[in-house]
C-alpha cells in the first residue's frame, strides 16, 4: 500500500476528531442564539434587558462605520495596554525569579494591589493623563494585564525539575544560561495561559475605561451614549462588536501558542 494512501485515512481521522472536539462548541452557540432571538421574548424578557438578535444585528448594519470605527480604536487601546503591560510583567517576573528574597518581599504588595477594583483606577488615570487622552486607558489595561501574566510568568520560572537545573550546574552553565535554555522554555505553557486572559482583560479594561471619558467613536462611549437615549439595540450591538473583537484576539494568541508550542506534549496532540 501507498505512503499517500494510507496518510489519507489518517488526515481524515484527524478531521474527524477536530470536528468531534468543535462540535459542542458549536450546538452550544447554535442553541444560545436560538434562544436570544425567539426563547427569551417569548418568556417575556424585556427590550430594554435583550433586544432580540436579529434587532441587534439589524442596528449593526444601520451603524456599521461607527461601530467598526469604534471598534478600532478600543482595540488598538486594548493592544497597546496590552503589549506593554505583559512586557513589563515579564521582565519584573524575571528579575524576581533570579533573586527570590525581592520576589517575596514585594509579592504580597503586588497580590493587595491586584485585589484593587480596576473602576478605582480610571478616576486616577483621568487626572493623570487627562480625559480623552487615550493613555488614560491604556494604563488602564496595562495594570489589567500586569498581574496575572506577572504571577504565572514568576511560577513557570520557579516550577522547574531540579533534575534539570542540577544537570546544567554540573555543565558548569551560568545564570543567564539555565535561564535561558530551562527556566524560560518551561515557564512558556504559564505564560502563554496568562497571556490568553490578559486578552480577554485587556478588551474589558479598554471598554469599562471609556465609561469614565473618552474619545467620542470609542466603543464604551458609544454604549453609555445609546442607552441614555434607549437605543438599547445600538448598545448591544457595540457590545457584540467588542465581544468578537476579545474572541479573535484570544484565538490569535492561541494560535501562536500552538505554533510556538509545538514541542509541548499538550500543544502537540492539538496540531496532529
Amino acid at each position: 500500500m501507498s505512503s499517500a494512501a494510507v496518510e489519507a485515512p489518517a488526515a481524515g481521522t484527524s478531521f474527524l476528531r477536530r470536528a468531534s472536539q468543535w462540535l459542542p462548541a458549536v450546538v452550544v452557540l447554535g442553541f444560545g442564539l436560538a434562544a436570544w432571538q425567539w426563547i427569551l421574548p417569548g418568556l417575556g424578557v424585556e427590550r430594554y434587558l435583550l433586544p432580540p438578535l436579529s434587532d441587534v444585528i439589524d442596528a449593526f448594519r444601520s451603524n456599521r462605520s461607527p461601530l467598526l470605527d469604534g471598534g478600532w480604536a478600543t482595540f488598538r487601546t486594548a493592544l497597546e495596554g496590552f503589549a506593554i503591560g505583559c512586557s513589563v510583567a515579564f521582565v519584573v517576573g524575571l528579575l524576581l525569579a533570579r533573586f527570590r528574597p525581592l520576589g517575596s518581599a514585594l509579592m504580597p504588595y503586588m497580590v493587595a494591589a491586584n485585589a484593587i477594583p480596576i473602576i478605582a483606577f480610571a478616576p486616577i488615570t483621568n487626572a493623570w493623563f487627562g480625559l480623552l487622552s487615550p493613555w488614560s486607558k491604556v494604563t488602564i489595561v496595562a495594570v489589567l494585564c500586569f498581574f496575572p501574566v506577572l504571577v504565572n510568568t514568576l511560577r513557570g520560572l520557579t516550577y522547574v525539575r531540579p533534575e534539570a537545573i542540577e544537570l546544567m550546574r554540573s555543565y558548569a552553565a551560568s545564570q543567564p544560561a539555565i535561564f535561558r535554555r530551562v527556566r524560560i522554555p518551561a515557564s512558556l505553557p504559564f505564560v502563554f495561559t496568562a497571556l490568553k486572559v490578559a486578552s480577554v482583560l485587556a478588551m474589558i479594561g479598554a471598554v469599562v475605561g471609556d465609561y469614565f471619558g473618552g474619545q467620542v467613536e470609542a466603543l464604551g462611549v458609544q454604549i453609555l451614549s445609546a442607552v441614555s437615549i434607549a437605543q438599547y439595540e445600538v448598545a448591544w450591538a457595540a457590545i457584540l462588536v467588542a465581544s468578537v473583537l476579545g474572541v479573535l484576539f484570544y484565538a490569535a494568541i492561541a494560535l501562536v501558542e500552538r505554533i510556538v508550542l509545538r514541542w509541548h506534549p499538550a500543544t502537540r496532540g492539538s496540531l496532529e
